[in-house]
């Protein structure tokens, strides 16, 4: 299987390949304009006659965790070709997936396809596998080294992204099967149940790992906290797991927070966080019983502690928010400015302690808060959402995976999921590494301009033209609002002109699907 040249072209004006590692591609059609008929797919039945009948699923001590993962993947059959797949909460302290696919090549196996959640910078290790044909291509949110390689068009098959929601979407859909999935849990019984939110290695939740433990034909826990039955609460149920993995440490929780998890301390983007805040109150949106989501970039999350200030002088509380939970959201719920957060991941150690010690701090999934293809989530519920991206355009289409180079280097994740909300914001510093972020044409398509109601940068607002509602509830703000096409001339002037475009080939080596499991646009590899 090799990468492709042949294309279709979606409803978006968008070029996509025509086939997907070998699956007929089905282009973008529209938002909410694809919507499939049928059954949701079912793992195997399994008896329980073939488990211990008194429930202990651990793989024997024989070694270190390549070792045991050896064990488990011989005992759950692996074969060339499979689909692994595993889940990213400890984000770039994961030590499961170097050790897993160390035991694959040792055992020989080749062309598997990797389905994580997303994979970080701790995964570099793996490109040797990439190399020598133990990976075959990935499938799944790539962060830095990983998603370089694809982009100079080494990976055998294509790279495919999907957001948060995407994932567990494909899943039940029958368009992504899990052969077996491996997931790193911080605490877990002999039985496989297990939680993230305590334990030694505590990372907050698992759910990002929900569809693979109830979809996979064969499922696998890799625990360094084994504690008696039952593992209360649990987050993945026992019923759903074949073995047991006990090692000496799954992963480092320290490494859940990364530079894009921090608060901004630049005073440009602190301006942009404090306008978006002044927005949202200016405008109405910010009134009692309102809802929000701020995403994990250093902008929106110092937009929630401009936003909690505004809240506190107005006397104003939440109904709920929506995290990814971090040390602001966990203060905001103490506080009082919301009696519940609804957390779909931990990105620091305080929303890992809040999750264990507050009733109100409920995990969740994609399954419950992104699933396009379910009776509805909490997306479309929240009043305002502010996220990031690496460039947007006129027309308010967005990018977050790639840079105006070209090259692949970050993931969804939940982005797409959430420019579902009543209001979207999209933070953009005006200019990175002295490249305009407003283009004419965004390199690649992965949110649709009419699902964005604003843009935000330091030169102020620009509202969606189709937002008449946001453009008159904003006249009596101070806050700057701007026309795109004028912000676009001013940044292109302070730049000297209009930025190169990247040099790509014709050669596809990605594909970014959109919420719905339809293919929204297709990256090409990038020429050196």
């Amino acid at each position: 299987m090799t990468l492709t040249n042949q294309s279709l072209l979606t409803l978006a004006g968008r070029e996509v390949p025509a086939h997907i590692n070998g699956v007929a591609t089905i282009p973008y059609q529209g938002v909410g304009k694809y919507l499939p008929h049928g059954n949701k797919v079912g793992a195997p039945i399994r008896s329980c006659a073939n488990y211990p009948a008194n429930g202990d699923k651990r793989v024997p001590d024989v070694g270190d965790m390549t070792a045991k993962l050896k064990v488990a993947l011989e005992r759950a059959g692996i074969q060339d070709g499979m689909t692994i797949s595993t889940h990213h909460h400890f984000r770039n302290g994961d030590l499961v997936a170097n050790a897993l696919f160390d035991a694959a090549a040792q055992l020989g196996v080749k062309d598997l396809r990797w389905f994580p959640s997303a994979c970080f910078p701790c995964h570099e290790p793996l490109l040797k596998y990439l190399e020598d044909g133990t990976i075959h291509h990935i499938e799944g949110s790539m962060n830095g080294p990983l998603g370089d390689y694809a982009s100079s068009g080494k990976m055998r098959g294509l790279a495919v992204l999907r957001s948060h929601g995407g994932r567990y979407q494909a899943v039940q859909d029958g368009q992504v099967h899990i052969d077996i999935a491996v997931l790193a849990a911080p605490t877990a019984d002999m039985f496989g149940n297990a939680t993230g939110d305590r334990g030694p290695s505590a990372c907050g939740l698992l759910g990002f790992g929900l569809a693979d433990s109830e979809y996979a034909d064969h499922v696998v826990v890799v625990t360094d906290n084994l504690v008696p039955f039952p593992c209360l609460p649990w987050q993945l149920q026992g019923q759903n797991v074949d073995q047991v993995v006990v090692v000496d440490k799954v992963g480092d929780p320290s490494q859940i927070i990364s530079g894009t998890t921090r608060v901004t301390k630049s005073p440009d983007r602190l301006l942009i966080a404090e306008n978006i805040a002044k927005f949202v109150r200016d405008t109405g949106i910010m009134k009692d019983g309102f809802s929000f989501q701020a995403g994990a970039g250093g902008i929106t999350l110092a937009f929630a502690m401009f936003l909690k200030e505004y809240m506190r002088e107005a006397g104003v509380t939440a109904g709920f928010v929506r995290g990814g939970s971090n040390q602001y959201l966990v203060e905001m719920l103490e506080e009082g400015f919301t009696p519940v957060i609804l957390d779909g991941q931990t990105f620091d150690l305080e929303g890992v302690r809040s999750m264990r010690e507050n009733a109100g701090h409920q995990n969740t999934s994609p399954f419950t808060s992104y699933n396009f293809h379910g009776k509805g989530n909490f997306a479309s519920m929240l009043d305002v959402v502010v996220l990031g991206a690496t460039e947007v355009d006129v027309d308010f289409n967005a990018n977050v995976v790639t840079h105006s180079d070209g090259r692949l280097l970050h993931g969804i994740g939940g982005w797409q999921n959430c420019l579902f909300s009543k209001c979207t914001i999209l933070a953009v510093p005006s200019v990175r590494d002295r490249i305009p972020v407003i283009l004419d044409r965004v390199t690649t398509l992965v949110g649709p301009g009419e699902l964005v109601d604003v843009i935000a940068t330091e030169f102020g607002l620009c509202i969606n033209p189709k937002r008449t509602d946001l453009r008159e509830a904003a006249k009596g703000s101070r806050v700057p609002i701007l026309e795109i096409q004028d912000l676009k001339r001013r940044i292109n002037a302070l730049c000297g002109g209009e930025p190169a475009k990247p040099r790509l080939a014709e050669q596809f080596i990605a594909a970014i699907q959109w919420v719905d499991g339809t293919t929204i646009d297709g990256v090409r590899r990038v020429l050196s």
